[in-house]
């Protein structure tokens, strides 16, 4: 896999180009020169927050029966996660002053699913406090910068070391950001950036309501959200427990999918999971179709691509629209057929996504109480603890502890589960997000396989749809934009796919400046023809 290049002489660069030698090229992204890389780079663009030691070398003179051992899919290739995934002795702070010397005694489930393939943890990446921002400026360690729009090494900022396990001694925050840097997009820009500068084979997000398309639209790579239930959650800390998905992110289509198979697995400790008979019968469905359009390389025929008139707002740039045009262009020569739909759900869903993440966020949350779970202030010298409330005593350490913008989402998520606001709220916010599913499954001729154990593909729905990653690319960190309601727009293209729990794959198209995402979404358990047109779509 090549590497985009960190250092821009002038970020209005020819994308086509920089993704045709990363496409073509075979260098090896190996630990040593990923550390390297990191210690050179990370300083300007702040993507991780803690590095693990070097693996150890091989034997010198490996044992007679290493030919007889199945190579391992990941073998000694450097693999970066969300500071939200719990990873032994690494941390898993989320990025918030709440769980910053949390130090989880185990792995998640996906962390020792890569161990497992002979991957090296190399570090966590930074992000969004609790995973709830679309800019990932929400974070303790601060902003991370998009390596398209930063200098590759800023000498005044250079910092060569990270500490290996969680201290309370916390590093320097980065300076602030030039007026010229752009987001890396959230919540996990710090996994996109890694991927983007070369500081990582592949990474870890978490993806609520998009933010692993997000980030990885705005940063160059590829990112997919897979099938709400296929990846297990067991060691990821829950943002929104019914919207959450572990993200995948890599600069190719082709190592996206090599990481996805690897974590693919069913895990019985997630009661989330899905089952395996629902993941098999999915599978077959896609199979079948996938034979009868009997596609030849780099052909396409057969495959019906659906457009959804409501996913073009008045808000969508041109640098977003053209490169999408082109895009759908270069499938149609590829034997694909275009087809207008309506989704129209699609208008209200980014609302319904606000109301029921808050509300889940409020719930998910209260665990950290400063008793329990994570950071406890102690009550001020001379506090009457006779007559100071448990609520008191809590607020203590949720008010020191919860970042402003966590602090807002749980005050938001919290009264639409009041009594008052229950029913024209919450429950009405439901009611919208089934809506949202009943308009993928009326466009999509396989049948989503989590609601029917048995059915027929149909030859009048399309098979994927297609559509911008986001309305924009990525926006300046010069504080434009930073608090307003503004930043919570950028979701409305990838919240509709989290609410129907579809899977869903940013892919970098070309275009002239900063780079440009277009996303591909298809059926519940369809990622095999969901990676099939990403893999067409990369290369136009």
């Amino acid at each position: 896999m090549g590497v985009i290049p960190v250092t821009l002489p002038n970020p209005k660069f020819e994308f086509t180009q920089a993704r045709q030698r990363q496409l073509s090229t075979s260098v090896s992204l190996d630990s040593t020169t990923c550390r390297a890389r990191i210690a050179a780079y990370n300083p300007s663009i702040n993507a991780f927050v803690r590095t693990s030691p070097p693996p150890p070398p091989p034997p010198p003179h490996p044992s007679p029966l290493a030919h007889e051992t199945l190579p391992l899919q990941l073998a000694t290739r450097p693999v970066a996660v969300k500071d939200s995934i719990c990873t032994r002795g690494m941390g898993a702070g989320c990025a918030s002053e709440m769980l910053r010397d949390f130090d989880p005694p185990y792995d998640a489930t996906v962390v020792t699913l890569l161990r497992a393939a002979g991957a090296d943890i190399i570090g966590k990446t930074n992000c969004d406090e609790f995973g709830m921002g679309s800019m990932n400026i929400h974070s303790i360690h601060g902003p991370v910068i998009n390596p398209f729009g930063s200098p590759a090494h800023r000498s005044s900022m250079a910092r060569s070391t990270f500490p290996s396990a969680p201290s309370s001694s916390a590093p320097p925050l980065p300076p602030p950001p030039s007026p010229e840097a752009r987001s890396a997009g959230g919540s996990s820009g710090g996994s996109a950036a890694a991927v983007a500068a070369g500081m990582c084979f592949a990474a870890l997000g978490t993806d609520t309501g998009g933010s692993t398309r997000l980030p990885a639209a705005y940063c160059g790579v590829v990112g997919l959200k897979p099938s709400y239930g296929l990846l297990s959650r067991w060691g990821v800390v829950s943002f929104a427990d019914s919207l959450d998905c572990v993200g995948v992110m890599a600069g190719c289509v082709e190592d996206t999918e090599l990481v996805f198979d690897v974590l693919n697995v069913y895990d019985e400790k997630d009661p989330t999971a899905a089952l395996p008979e629902t993941r098999e019968a999915a599978r077959r469905a896609c199979e079948r179709r996938m034979e009868e359009m009997g596609w030849s390389e780099g052909r396409l025929d057969g495959l019906r691509i659906g457009i959804p008139q409501e996913y073009f707002p008045a808000e969508m740039t041109d640098a977003v629209l053209q490169p999408l045009r082109r895009t759908i262009a270069g499938l149609q020569a590829k034997g694909a057929v275009v087809v207008p739909v309506s989704m129209p759900a699609t208008a209200y869903a980014l609302s319904a996504y606000y109301v029921l993440a808050s509300a889940e966020a409020s719930s998910c949350l209260a665990r950290f109480d400063g008793v329990e779970y994570g950071l406890h202030v102690r009550p001020p010298p001379g506090t009457d603890l006779a007559t100071t409330s448990t609520a008191e005593l809590y607020a203590l350490s949720r008010s020191a502890g919860f970042g402003r913008e966590v602090k807002k989402r749980i005050l938001l998520g919290t009264y639409a589960l009041s009594a008052d606001a229950f029913d024209n709220y919450f429950l009405q916010a439901q009611r919208v997000r089934q809506l949202v599913k009943d308009d993928f499954d009326r466009v999509f001729g396989i049948p989503d396989y989590r609601q029917c154990t048995t059915g027929e593909t149909g030859s009048e729905g399309v098979d994927v749809l297609v559509h911008p990653s986001a309305i924009q690319t990525a926006p300046r960190l010069d504080g434009e934009g930073g608090g307003g309601l503004e930043t919570y727009v950028q979701d409305v293209l990838t919240v509709p796919a989290s609410l129907a729990g579809l899977p869903a794959l940013s892919v970098p198209v070309a275009g002239e400046g900063w780079p440009v995402g277009v996303s591909v979404v298809g059926q519940w358990g369809c990622e095999s023809v969901v990676f099939a047109v990403g893999r067409a779509a990369e290369r136009i």
